[in-house]
């Protein structure tokens, strides 16, 4: 252990030393922070460098997943200028959104965790035998020229713990096969600690499943024992013997003690907690998430797309068309006399869309996700020389985060082992469909409804668009009555 050396004043997330800034008063103000991707620019010149290496050639780095950066800086509000930065702001709502519930699902599933029994497995490895400590002190060749530890040395020192950790299971050096969820939640820098805990989370046949928590010191934090959370990670790994041939992990059983250092409800724990049926649990809820947001983004672009064409054009009704390839388009704009909220309620209930469309014959719930997330059954008529059709679906409702943002209900085809075709049925597809329900004013508003279909989907929309489209104007009408006469109601 060397003797300690005075810390520089500069803060952790500060740039490097510069003269004060001048507020409007006269006086210096703070040095403005440091952006928080720098940390991104170290990982992108590690990976291209080795890219490079391989390819002989200059390389750019073409995506990055799993990274997050959690510093939290004030901003100031976006001016939304043209078409596509109020497409661009409304999707990145509509992100923003799923990972808060992202969030909320792991949260509640820690929280169930917490209520089962203890894992009983007789043969089972308790997990406390391959937790693994490490402590590495940040030097000047660990650091650029900010004195902020370079990433990739920080992920190296991960998969190095991480691997001494999985060995304790399998006696034999494990192979990194990927790496999940790294998260850069804050900087180090020259002279601190950071102290790497490792411990298996769950073993599944041919593998295994490393948490790393990341924490860092200073001189006074190691006193006190005040530790900043600053990465953490899971890293999978392989085994093989002598042949190349994958090793089976014996089974463990969770435990929640880590380490003198780990809080009330640290990542680790979080992670130990994780059997075997959360765990998949966790992800068949991450690919709900998933096609929640597809089903919003994909409406909101095809009613960005350019390029439509007006068909027809009635009192309160206007309908559009749009050709891309095989795929057909249409677009009815309605004008409504009740509030957008209403109409809203009234459209995303599709229990109801009978009442209005002919061509739902039958309409039932599935299994209701969440409050605004809902998977239906529909059937619809046999049209002349054709079997009756059905669909399932998700049926995903937003409402506006701004006064000039639509309510919207966006209808896509999922596929439930549940439900299978039958003989009855021809079972059909919606690439995407729903409702934009914008607010006019306090008792009146616009619903455009859009489709996209391949032309074998419904022939009769298919006929209709190349000859009349009265019988869209029809349905048109009819959702328009539907919808002013329930209005009545409230």
């Amino acid at each position: 252990v060397g003797a300690a050396t005075p810390r520089r004043t500069t803060p952790a997330l500060a740039a490097a030393p510069a003269p004060p800034l001048a507020s409007p008063g006269g006086s210096p103000s703070a040095l403005p922070p440091r952006l928080a991707d720098h940390n991104i620019v170290i990982l992108c010149l590690c990976v291209s460098f080795e890219a490079e290496k391989h390819a002989g050639v200059s390389c750019v780095t073409a995506s990055m997943d799993d990274i997050q950066f959690e510093e939290t800086i004030e901003l100031k509000p976006v001016k939304l200028l043209s078409r596509q930065d109020h497409l661009e702001h409304s999707l990145a709502t509509e992100r923003r959104r799923i990972r808060l519930d992202y969030e909320q699902v792991f949260q509640n599933l820690m929280q169930e965790s917490d209520k089962e029994d203890g894992y009983c497995e007789e043969d089972a490895v308790s997990t406390d035998l391959t937790h693994v400590q490490s402590i590495e002190l940040v030097l000047p060749p660990h650091a650029n020229h900010h004195e902020n530890a370079f990433g990739g040395q920080i992920m190296a020192w991960m998969e190095t713990v991480a691997s001494i950790s999985a060995s304790r299971l399998c006696h034999s050096y494990p192979i990194l096969k990927s790496v999940d969820m790294f998260k850069f939640r804050g900087p180090s820098i020259v002279g601190d600690r950071l102290v790497f805990n490792a411990i298996v989370n769950n073993t599944f046949q041919n593998s295994v499943e490393v948490g790393v928590r990341v924490e860092a010191y200073n001189c006074e934090e190691w006193i006190k024992d005040q530790a900043r959370h600053i990465n953490s990670a899971f890293l999978i790994f392989n085994a093989v013997n002598d042949k190349g041939e994958l090793l089976a992990f014996p089974r463990v059983k969770p435990t929640t003690k880590v380490s003198s250092h780990s809080q009330d409800i640290s990542f680790l724990e979080c992670l130990v907690k994780c059997t075997f049926t959360p765990l998949f649990s966790a992800i068949f809820l991450a690919f709900q998430v998933y096609l929640s947001y597809s089903n919003i983004a994909t409406l909101t672009h095809l009613a960005a797309k350019p390029g439509w064409e007006i068909t027809s054009t009635l009192d309160d009704i206007k309908i559009w068309t749009h050709e891309e390839g095989d795929v057909l388009s249409f677009k009815v704009e309605m004008q409504v006399k009740i509030p957008s909220d209403l109409a809203f309620s009234l459209l995303s209930d599709f229990t109801r869309r009978q009442q209005w469309d002919k061509y739902y014959l039958t309409c039932e719930v599935l299994q209701a996700v969440n409050e605004d997330e809902k998977i239906y059954y529909v059937t619809s008529p046999s049209m002349t020389g054709y079997k009756p059709k059905d669909f399932v679906v998700l049926v995903s409702r937003r409402q506006p985060c701004q006064p000039s943002e639509p309510y919207i209900v966006a209808v896509k085809s999922v596929t439930l082992t549940s439900m299978p075709p039958s003989s009855e049925y021809c079972r059909s597809e919606i690439l995407c469909a729903g409702f934009q329900i914008y607010s006019d004013s306090s008792s009146s508003c616009t619903v455009c409804y859009f489709n996209q279909v391949t032309l074998d989907v419904l022939p009769h929309l298919a006929a209709n668009l190349t000859g009349s489209s009265k019988s869209i104007e029809d349905t048109a009408l009819a959702c328009i009555k539907f919808l002013e006469l329930e209005g009545k109601k409230y």
